[in-house]
């Protein structure tokens, strides 16, 4: 049947539309009030802490570690952002912030701490996306620029001390997992092999079939970009994954180089060029509808504040995954770390839908 996908491209444009449809559903079907958008945005900052304070911990122990900062950071990264936007909004109405002003940043140094323990990535997309939530909501409440010298500064030496900090925790404990300069080595030792593979044999619409894994490749979808495998066998779809020890043959690709290169190399040049007028899209549709939610806010309706704080979490976040995503790191929007990025444009671009019911 035409409506199968038939390849692992095919298979994520199906489930993107198909979250597309289902958060547009919900979000019309629940109450959007600030109130109800913060206890939400709470109740997952809290979860999310929870969640990365027990995956570093199983680390300390020799546990092993389940790596929820790669799918699930953006996610925390909604909920905080969107926590710190209804902030100025309580303010104005009279709502006395000390409190929860405190403890939204006590989450916010708990995760950065657990979060950056686990990978020095996440501290990345942490702090950049942060610094875009910070960004967005003097936007939008019309606050003095963040961009000042003395916090540009602060920023930079924040993210110096993060790497710093994790690099002398690695060889007072003896453990190499935390050091950054590792990764760094790594990444000399890889990427560059890796970067001449994916260059050479790219093509317009995939690669060349000789220069994939699999000996039946047809030089398209050879599942390096894909969801996770989960929902594949959900359905039963007998598409080729990196499972098992063949996930190091991905890791050439998923873990060595940025996104770019591994959509580029997987689905072709024409693919990464919809890919990269999709996310611009979606980043400009979040754009123009805070700038219609501050002007309702500020000619006295009252009725968009929650989903203009949820609009500048879910953008924040986004654009801070796709930054990182693409042009960092490749693992930061495969798997099911993809899905949560196909989650997040759709809680973007959900917002005109919801604009046009009222």
């Amino acid at each position: 049947m035409a409506l199968i996908a038939q390849n692992h491209l095919q298979f994520i444009i199906e489930i993107g539309i198909i979250l597309y449809l289902g958060i547009i559903f919900l979000l019309n079907l629940f109450p959007m009030t600030l109130s109800a958008v913060l206890f939400v945005a709470l109740g997952l900052g809290i979860g999310f802490t929870v969640l990365f304070g027990i995956d570093a911990l199983y680390l300390f122990l020799a546990f092993g570690q389940n790596e929820f900062t790669h799918p699930f950071g953006p996610i925390a990264l909604l909920a905080v952002i969107t926590a710190l936007a209804a902030l100025p909004m309580m303010k104005d109405s009279g709502v006395e912030i000390g409190k929860l002003k405190g403890f939204i940043y006590l989450i916010i140094v708990a995760i950065t701490i657990f979060g950056g323990l686990m990978h020095r990535s996440f501290l990345l997309l942490w702090l950049l996306g942060l610094l875009i939530g910070v960004f967005l909501i003097s936007k939008s409440f019309r606050q003095k620029s963040i961009f000042t010298i003395k916090r540009i500064i602060l920023m930079v030496a924040a993210g110096v001390a993060g790497f710093g900090g994790l690099e002398l925790l690695s060889q007072a404990l003896q453990m190499p997992i935390f050091s950054p300069l590792l990764r760094i080595l790594r990444l000399e030792t890889f990427a560059t092999p890796s970067l001449n593979m994916v260059i050479n044999n790219t093509t317009l619409l995939g690669h060349e079939p000789e220069s994939a894994y699999w000996a039946t490749s047809t030089g398209f979808a050879d599942g390096y970009i894909s969801l996770p495998m989960s929902l594949l066998l959900l359905f039963g779809l007998p598409f080729p994954v990196f499972f098992g020890i063949l996930v190091n043959r991905k890791d050439t690709i998923d873990y060595m180089l940025p996104g770019i290169f591994g959509w580029s190399y997987d689905f072709g040049y024409l693919t990464l060029i919809m890919l990269l007028i999709w996310c611009a899209s979606i980043i400009f549709i979040g754009l123009k509808m805070l700038h219609i939610y501050r002007e309702r806010r500020e000619n006295g309706d009252k009725k968009y504040l929650g989903r203009e704080a949820l609009l500048i979490g879910s953008l924040g976040a986004f654009t801070a995954q796709a930054l990182i995503g693409l042009f960092l790191i490749n693992r930061s929007m495969n798997g099911t770390a993809l899905l949560t990025f196909i989650f997040l444009s759709a809680m973007v671009a959900s917002h005109i839908v919801l604009l046009k019911k009222d």
